[in-house]
């Protein structure tokens, strides 16, 4: 392995640092830089380990958006696996509902195809390269999933060393071996096929030959002078741009870091924001989403005087961005009260990666004889017709899944990772407001007293009676290390306040300073970073 800083918790280097999950994946991508591979390198080799040391949060099998700084601009990659081509399949999903606990939940797997095109793309190594780090764990393991695993690899591996022509091409033809697409050997997409038979799922080949990853604009806002960047509306992640314009108007640093006023305006703002969420996000390639309404100035300055200061809402209160009135007609209803991991990196010349590996891996030995785990993200659609957000030939579900970069003059200046489905973008936004309002850095930052709320729908409910999945208004999740004075008023405002001593959210966190990189993740979430030895 490379000559690295130790691998701890929080990590400083000018020539590169990785902050993910496990030790064994952070040690992975560190070791890709030290070999002179770039942070889109690391980042495939990084999210490949991942799944092996993470495994159970995130999966071969599963998905991991990433946004990319490449030294120019931000993009989004979506490595969002789809529903089946299958239109019987989708009628059986409409009348019987999207199951729990079945291979029926799983989307496409998309995990291969996303690091390959990062490679394609923005990287510089082979495949061989950038892998055997996670053989090394593969090859250390016990489970019957590891070498079935391992055995997946080798033969992608076997692919690209047998094939003529420049390291873009052999990428492609070991991913075209995984997903089927090859003229000759296709035995992996095919072992992938029988499991999906056997065990009842819908998926087939021509699902897995149809995938690819799209490289996308991202959504993205002004906030004080900093330009927050998210995937688009297929994630959560623009209701976080949307809770910010609702903030920027507040002075926190007056206010105060932790006060019951600075806690009651971020919830409220994040309530909502998470209220059209729930009405208007979907695939846009095939719901058309009204992204620009939303982010508006007009609609902000409607939406903004509905965060009552003296008092928590119960309610959840969609706003209409297309007749531009604060509240849509016939929305507001009064509800009842009622595994992801992490990846951040950035490399010697300015490249910066955020990547939210997932799979909510519910068949933890793997499928069959490839070694690759399922996840659950078609439960992340609904039945409900008419939503922007109901199961759909080929449709991309509307993901918790969220990346976070930001630039500062052009200049990227942080990048965060979250793991917490519907919590990861309130734990972002917790993150945000630490570093731009109170001046954290990531080590302070990760560690700071942090909140949300379950005043939302649950993202992975997919009852076709949206109402029924709301689930907890008026909820308030707060950090015990904040004062009980504060929890005090929170709760006179009509918060339900639940005090926990734990994390709230998983995050890793990047910041850019002065040429020199700072990562943390939360210790006490089992997070890990480590910078590059500058010698």
């Amino acid at each position: 392995m490379a000559h690295t800083n130790e691998i701890g918790w929080q990590a400083e280097s000018k020539t590169g640092v990785v902050a993910a999950g496990g030790a064994g994946a952070v040690a992975a991508g560190i070791d890709i830089l030290a070999q002179g591979g770039n942070a889109a390198d690391a980042a495939a080799g990084t999210i490949f380990a991942l799944n092996v040391t993470d495994h159970g949060a995130c999966s071969i099998g599963g998905e991991v958006p990433v946004l990319i700084y490449d030294g120019q601009q931000v993009k989004s990659l979506s490595g969002m696996g789809r529903a089946p081509r299958s239109q019987t399949a989708i009628d059986w999903y409409m009348q019987h509902g999207i199951p729990d606990k079945d291979i029926k939940m799983a989307p496409v797997p998309s995990v291969v195809d996303l690091c390959i095109t990062l490679l394609q793309r923005y990287g510089t190594l082979s495949f061989a390269s950038i892998i055997a780090p996670t053989l090394d764990l593969l090859d250390k393991g016990q489970e019957v999933w590891h070498r079935n695993l391992a055995k997946t690899l080798k033969r992608m591996l076997d692919e690209e060393a047998r094939t003529n022509g420049s390291r873009e091409e052999k990428l492609q033809a070991a991913c075209n071996r995984f997903y089927g697409r090859h003229p000759e050997r296709n035995d992996i997409a095919e072992e992938l096929e029988a499991f999906y038979i056997e065990q009842g799922g819908f998926l087939r080949r021509e699902d897995l030959a149809a995938h690819q990853t799209l490289i996308e604009d991202p959504v993205s806002v002004n906030y004080k002078g900093y330009e927050v960047y998210k995937c688009g509306t297929w994630t959560q992640g623009p209701y976080l741009c949307q809770a910010l314009r609702l903030l920027e108007k507040f002075d926190f640093k007056g206010i105060g870091a932790f006060s019951a006023d600075y806690v009651h305006a971020a919830i409220e703002a994040i309530k909502l924001a998470t209220a059209d969420r729930d009405t208007y996000y979907g695939d846009p390639l095939f719901e058309d989403v009204p992204i620009e309404e939303l982010l508006s100035d007009a609609y902000t300055e409607l939406r903004r005087p509905l965060i009552d200061m003296q008092q928590a809402s119960l309610d959840a209160r969609p706003g209409d961005p297309i007749a531009m009135r604060a509240i849509k007609d016939g929305g507001v209803f009064r509800p009842g009260i009622g595994g992801t991991t992490t990846c951040v990196i950035a490399d010697r010349d300015g490249m910066v990666i955020s990547a939210t590996p997932s799979a909510n891996v519910y068949h933890a030995g793997g499928s069959g004889t490839t070694g690759v785990s399922y996840g659950n993200r078609l439960r992340s659609l609904n039945t409900t017709p008419d939503h922007p957000n109901c199961i759909a030939v080929g449709k991309r579900p509307r993901i918790t899944l969220t990346p976070t970069m930001v630039l500062k003059d052009d200049k990227p200046v942080l990048a965060i990772s979250v793991a917490g489905g519907d919590l990861q973008d309130q734990t972002a936004l917790c993150l945000l407001l630490n570093h731009i309002e109170f001046g954290m850095a990531p080590a302070e930052a990760v560690v700071a007293p942090r909140f949300a709320t379950q005043h939302h729908e649950d993202s992975f409910d997919p009852n076709p009676d949206r109402n029924r999945t709301f689930l907890q208004a008026g909820s308030l999740t707060i950090s015990e290390a904040v004062d009980q004075d504060v929890r005090d008023q929170l709760t006179q405002r009509g918060h339900t306040i639940e005090a926990k001593p734990g994390p709230i959210g998983t995050p890793v966190m990047l910041h850019i300073d002065h040429n020199t990189y700072y990562a943390a993740g939360d210790p006490a979430a089992g997070r890990h970073a480590a910078g590059l030895d500058e010698n």
